[in-house]
């Protein structure tokens, strides 16, 4: 990955760890010709409120860089959330949704990293 999105990539764990946010992975897609992102954050939150919490603080910290999601959906139920900062996608899940959809393993040939917590 490159230095912009390491950077990115950096202020969105801060602000997912501002917030306590659980079990946070880096999906590496930018070897992967069919992706449309460069990586994945994905991370869980223990109730709705804290998932909103954890994108309003993504979000927050993002900015003290200039960064801005294009989009951002999920925010009305809070189950998943997902922010798209162009060659970063942020995922936000509730426990329950994170199991179901699995998105760690949806891409064999990624590189899958968790940051230490």
């Amino acid at each position: 990955m490159d230095i912009i999105t390491q950077e990115l990539i950096d202020g969105i764990i801060a602000g997912i760890e501002n917030k306590k946010g659980r079990d946070i992975q880096i999906v590496d897609l930018s070897e992967i010709e069919e992706a449309v992102t460069d990586a994945f954050v994905i991370c869980t939150g223990g109730s709705p409120t804290q998932v909103q919490a954890i994108a309003d603080s993504v979000e927050e910290e993002c900015r003290k860089n200039g960064d801005r999601p294009s989009a951002v959906a999920g925010l009305q139920n809070a189950i998943w959330v997902a922010m798209d900062y162009g060659n970063v996608m942020v995922h936000i899940f509730l426990e329950e949704a994170r199991e179901f959809y699995d998105l760690e393993h949806l891409w064999a040939d990624a590189d899958v990293s968790k940051v230490a917590e």
